[in-house]
């Protein structure tokens, strides 16, 4: 029973905020902007509570490559990039900052982790440019399922299945499954046994 009446909420509150998406489709259709996708990411993101959660969800479930409608997207979470995965099951938690990535199934982000896409968004090489007008190159970071990213963290490579990040450990390489990292940079402490 309390699964059919979750059912009904995810979808009226798909309903509800159905003309900001329905806007927001239109406007995709002419500018096709991931600008156009964060201004709407950062408006649904003051929107307080669990009814938010609720709408953010049904929001994105249209907006993005792909959202689970049972994600739950905390308040003052930003999102930069459409091509976004989110699972089944995430959870990510309030004033998070999230670029191109794929969440995985019933994967914890704790309050302002931020995920960028990938570590080569800057180029710096050319000491005559300022290096706002150097470019860059986004790549979509993959969480594993059933990974945990502690409050404050930084994750610029992959992160594989089952891995818990530390609160405020910033991750530059890629960090295999079952492992536990810590520290700037993020480096394994211990294994976990699979």
């Amino acid at each position: 029973m309390r699964s059919i009446i979750k059912q009904a909420i995810y979808f009226f509150a798909a309903i509800i905020i159905s003309p900001i998406t329905l806007i927001y489709l239109l406007l995709n259709i002419m500018l096709k902007s991931d600008s156009l996708f964060s201004s709407f990411s950062q408006l649904l993101s003051l929107i307080p509570g669990k009814g938010g959660r609720y709408l953010r969800a049904g929001f994105y479930r249209f907006s993005m490559k792909s959202c689970s409608p049972d994600a739950v997207i905390s308040f003052l979470t930003l999102f930069s990039q459409r091509d976004t995965e989110i699972s089944t099951g995430v959870y990510i938690g309030p004033q998070c900052n999230i670029g191109k990535c794929k969440i995985g199934r019933d994967t914890l982000l704790g309050s302002g982790v931020h995920i960028m896409s990938g570590k080569g968004q800057h180029n710096f090489d050319d000491l005559t440019k300022p290096i706002k007008d150097q470019g860059g190159k986004f790549e979509k970071v993959t969480i594993g399922s059933g990974s945990w990213l502690g409050n404050g963290s930084l994750i610029m490579a992959n992160v594989g299945e089952h891995c818990v990040v530390a609160a405020g450990a910033v991750v530059i390489e890629d960090v295999a499954d079952y492992s536990i990292v810590a520290g700037n940079p993020a480096k394994v402490i211990k294994k976990l046994s699979e």
